[in-house]
């Protein structure tokens, strides 16, 4: 999928002033199929004003990344087609990656929730997670502490695989202490969206939670504060129509403030079995199974 002239070539093209991933998307997508690289860059001079071609054509971009990274562009008829369906033209130019992409042709559940998460919301996350693994859903987060890193190392030990999504460039990536004895890069796929030099910023965690949405079929929202990264990603997935489950509490923790409020605004609660008090996971797996009827007749 590598065509490491056009992908930095498009890099080069988002560093160009007022120039956003909108007009390079549309951009790109107005351009033929088959385009060869000098072409490629021929029409980039083209589309830009008279102070950006000289911007872009001085530029000293060059495209720095580790030996086992890979990239696609939104020009590749492999790019994920569910984030140009629920990002549009917002969706991200380039994407850079380490490990197995074919876990993008899997069912895939988002897992988002507090990096405080409290020790009821840790079983819940651990539960929610092991019931998916059982029949084989790709979990899809974000690789912080808390919820994020319960949900990989849960989809890990449990056989199924996970798809970690970057708030950096994809050089910044390590493997962490805690999943270094389980780690199997046949069962784990890692994506960025940034230049593989950018570092973390809030804004660059903001913009991954988009993609962490665009990527899942389901999101699950473990826990939430009032305000706050996770509360966002429940909002911004119920606004994007996204089917979006949240735990209900009895008696919430300060971390989990905010799940009644995502409840209230359209999320399907997820109450406690009370025969085995596991997660009811019945109406997940139903849409899952709705959705792969769906995909059974658009073939």
């Amino acid at each position: 999928m590598n065509n490491i002239r056009q992908i930095e070539l498009i890099y080069q093209l988002t560093q160009v002033k007022g120039i956003g991933s909108v007009q390079i998307n549309r951009f790109l997508l107005s351009l033929r199929e088959e385009i060869d690289n000098s072409e490629l860059e021929e029409n980039m001079i083209n589309f830009l004003s008279y102070s950006q071609k000289n911007q872009f054509q001085k530029s000293d971009f060059s495209l720095d990344y580790k030996e086992n990274v890979s990239f696609i562009s939104i020009l590749n008829e492999h790019y994920p087609k569910d984030l140009k369906l629920h990002l549009s033209t917002r969706t991200p130019p380039v994407l850079s990656y380490i490990g197995n992409i074919n876990l993008l042709k899997k069912k895939r559940v988002g897992i988002s929730g507090s990096r405080k998460v409290s020790s009821k919301g840790i079983s819940i996350a651990t539960d929610c997670v092991s019931q998916l693994a059982q029949r084989d859903i790709c979990i899809i987060s974000g690789y912080a502490t808390g919820v994020d890193q319960i949900a990989h190392y849960t989809a890990i030990t449990e056989g199924a695989s996970t798809i970690i999504i970057l708030p950096e460039g994809i050089n910044s990536f390590r493997i962490k202490k805690e999943l270094e004895s389980i780690w199997d890069w046949s069962k784990i796929l890692v994506l960025s969206e940034f230049i593989p030099s950018d570092k973390w910023s809030v804004g660059r965690a903001m913009l991954r939670n988009n993609t962490i949405i665009g990527l899942s079929d389901i999101m699950i929202i473990v826990e939430a504060g009032e305000i706050g990264g996770s509360f966002d990603a429940g909002l911004s997935s119920i606004k994007k129509g996204k089917y979006v489950f949240v735990p209900r509490y009895v008696t919430p923790p300060e971390s989990a403030l905010g799940n009644d409020l995502l409840i209230n605004k359209g999320a399907f609660p997820i109450l406690m079995k009370k025969d085995t008090q596991k997660a009811n996971l019945n109406k997940v797996f139903e849409i899952l199974e709705e959705q792969d009827k769906y995909s059974l007749f658009s073939m």
